[in-house]
């Protein structure tokens, strides 16, 4: 008799065990797929980023175009003068 009431307590605790386990179980599959959002969020983070740093680089070499076109327009509006025309001779060939 003593045997039965040991199996009926073993029995009992695995039952209590997979009703605490079945839950558990389940929530390992939201958490796997949080995980694999948050891998996508990552990755397409990471894309955005070297975005950004190619219109970094974009925008800097913009700037330096930008810098030369305004040293250029100020030689250009230095070599007028009084009547708007241009006080020397224009060179062909030259840039």
């Amino acid at each position: 008799m003593l045997m039965w009431i040991w199996i009926g307590a073993g029995v009992l605790g695995l039952i209590v065990l997979l009703a605490a386990a079945v839950p558990l179980v389940g929530k390992l599959g939201e958490l796997r797929r949080a995980v694999a959002r948050v891998q996508k969020r990552q990755t397409e983070a990471e894309a955005l980023q070297a975005h950004a740093q190619q219109l970094e680089q974009t925008l800097l070499a913009l700037q330096g175009r930008t810098q030369t076109m305004q040293e250029r327009i100020a030689l250009i509006k230095a070599g007028h003068d009084s009547s708007g025309k241009h006080a020397w001779p224009i060179r062909t060939g030259v840039r």
